[in-house]
């Protein structure tokens, strides 16, 4: 059928043709559609040269925008022409109805409340304007990107062999070569394909919708460190040295340089009560239900600190007599600590030991947005270590990685641990990553008085890497600054979305995560399978893909850590952490195969030590 063809006589009598109006609005839809309220509906609408980028941009926006719980779909223009549009040929007059029905349909993606990316080479300046007008009468917001890569590149790129075709004379009518390219004079947004990577372009559309309101700011993909910039460093304190202050011990200090570093994006300082209630009761935070954060990161304050402090405009935050961070807009509310410990362990035993500090604490918490002077140190040998989340992506970049699994750990590597992590790597491998590479991350807070310290974990963990248990050359060691709580299943959460803002997409989560005896029954307070399980139930950890633990066990006929087999279970013998403290206190060895040498001298010195 010809384009312009009119088999049913309609074209001359549109008067008998009425617009139905919607009963649902768009304010209705933004708040069902997608898991971020909010009406968000436009196009994004790419143009340029064929090979310029295009559809590469477009799909990778539309995965991105909705991994962030952001509606989004892509009209391509090769996909439009083997369907909608098959019956358009390539002249000037079938490239202005190719357009136009595109612009129609787009409308109606974005009226719907879909982020509707189109994908078209659209070589006429009318008839992108005709696309925007379409979108403007209706209210809709309309943004044009100019994928800007010279005809050149884009010929030498030919990834479909057209130009080539063209340049023999092949293709007729093709655009660069015989027909004209009319470049947008004021695109939205223009983008340099052949100066910049994939990702940091997207990161570049995605600022340019949150400028327009279209997606909530912490959908871009950056972390957001707190620290005050060197230029306005010396007002600040001359500022906080003026200002009433509030002492915090060494955990809320950890809790500070977690929030400064990043790890809690998009959190900009300690919980304010609407904040700590989203937390508390649906484990997110952000505007929307789609960033995940499982643990309030609260500030408690006495009854008499909160009568010093109410409504003072800022406070300065004082750890050991030495001023560390400036607090805006405080805002003080309740501490509820039974609801609190209720919610987020399960339990109120005051035995537990994090339920304890919580229980000892003030009667109020505050919160407000931080301003910290200087990154946290804490001069125990170990800073290196402590690589920010930026630091780590960099890290990863510059060895190339295209795969980071994490495994966070709070106990020393035995071979075992080794073995999930090694075979890790080799799944990724055979899923056709080049250079997977392990974030092998401990927590470096706050543990429990009989949990093994950091400094000698640290020093096995070397060990490990020494001695080639563990490939040195694709493992990243870093201390991640998180005190421990213990929440089991409620706090993996937080350990994986803190993982997830260094780069990483694959968590190794293993049994009974972040749990612990009960303090009375010395049964597991949580369930050792339901931290994997919860895991993958989560909304806002949709990104990461979570690799379950194996079991490895100790096979004493092949004298080595393997992962365990029912149809052997003969074989093998579980070394429990009981049964491995105690020969470690007794200095004896542990069988052969079940952990390197050096490394269990590390750990047995300690045990020892304590005796």
């Amino acid at each position: 059928m010809a384009p312009n063809s009119d088999p049913y006589g309609m074209r001359g009598d549109r008067a008998n043709i009425h617009p139905m109006q919607h009963h649902v609005s768009r304010s209705t839809r933004g708040k069902i559609m997608g898991e971020r309220a909010g009406f968000r509906g436009c196009t994004i609408w790419f143009t340029g040269y064929s090979g310029a980028g295009k559809s590469t941009l477009a799909f990778a926006l539309e995965d991105y925008l909705c991994s962030k719980g952001i509606p989004a779909y892509v009209l391509d223009g090769d996909n439009i022409r083997h369907g909608l549009n098959s019956n358009l040929g390539f002249s000037p007059e079938d490239r202005e109805e190719n357009i136009r029905r595109v612009a129609e349909v787009a409308r109606l993606f974005a009226d719907s409340g879909v982020v509707c990316i189109t994908s078209f080479i659209s070589p006429y300046l009318k008839d992108r304007e005709s696309a925007r007008k379409v979108h403007e009468k209706d209210g809709l917001k309309f943004l044009e990107i100019f994928v800007d890569a010279p005809l050149a590149v884009c010929e030498e790129r030919d990834v479909k062999g057209l130009y080539k075709k063209a340049r023999a004379g092949l293709i007729k009518g093709f655009t660069g070569i015989d027909q004209i390219y009319e470049p947008p004079a004021n695109p939205d947004l223009n983008m340099k394909t052949a100066e910049f990577g994939i990702d940091e372009s997207i990161q570049q559309i995605v600022t340019k919708l949150e400028e327009h309101g279209i997606v909530p700011d912490h959908a871009i993909d950056s972390i957001k460190e707190l620290f005050i910039p060197a230029e306005h460093l010396d007002s600040a304190k001359a500022e906080a040295a003026s200002l009433k202050t509030l002492s915090i011990d060494k955990v809320d200090l950890q809790w500070v340089q977690v929030l400064s570093e990043g790890w809690a994006t998009p959190l900009t300082g300690f919980m304010r009560e609407a904040e700590y209630l989203q937390s508390l009761h649906f484990n997110s935070a952000g505007n929307g239900r789609a960033t995940s954060q499982s643990v309030p990161i609260v500030l408690a304050a006495s009854t008499a600190d909160k009568e010093r402090l109410h409504g003072e405009k800022a406070i300065t935050l004082v750890h050991s007599g030495k001023p560390v961070a400036i607090l805006r807009n405080p805002e003080f509310y309740e501490h509820r600590k039974e609801e609190r410990c209720a919610r987020t362990f399960g339990t109120t035993h005051a035995g537990h030991p994090y339920i304890k500090m919580i229980m000892d604490s003030g009667d109020w918490l505050v919160g407000g947005d931080l301003e910290v002077f200087e990154r946290i140190r804490w001069n125990d040998g170990l800073d290196q270590y402590r690589l920010k989340p930026n630091e780590l992506r960099k890290k990863f970049t510059e060895l190339g990685a295209d795969a980071v699994f994490a495994f966070q750990l709070r106990n020393p590597i035995h071979n075992g641990h080794a073995l999930l992590m090694s075979d890790t790597r080799r799944q990724l491998l055979e899923q056709g990553y080049k250079n997977p590479t392990l974030l092998l991350h401990p927590l470096g807070g706050w543990t429990k008085d009989d949990d093994v310290p950091l400094d000698v974990r640290m020093a096995q963990h070397h060990a490990v890497l020494e001695a080639g248990i563990l490939d040195p050359k694709s493992t990243v060691l870093a201390i991640f600054p998180s005190p421990m709580l213990y929440a089991g299943p409620t706090e993996v959460q937080w350990h994986a979305k803190a993982r997830m803002a260094t780069g990483a997409n694959f968590y190794i989560v293993g049994r009974d995560p972040a749990g612990m005896p009960h303090p009375e029954t010395k049964k597991d307070l949580y369930n050792m399978f339901h931290g994997a399980k919860v895991l993958e139930l989560s909304p806002g950890l949709q990104k990461l893909s979570i690799i379950p633990f194996r079991e490895a066990s100790y096979n004493t006929k092949n004298k080595q850590m393997e992962f365990f087999d029912a149809t052997r279970k003969e074989e093998f013998d579980n070394i429990s952490g009981t049964k491995m403290r105690k020969l470690a206190r007794d200095g004896e060895q542990p069988p052969s195969g079940f952990m390197g040498d050096a490394a269990w001298k590390i750990l047995a010195d300690h045990y020892q030590s304590k005796k």
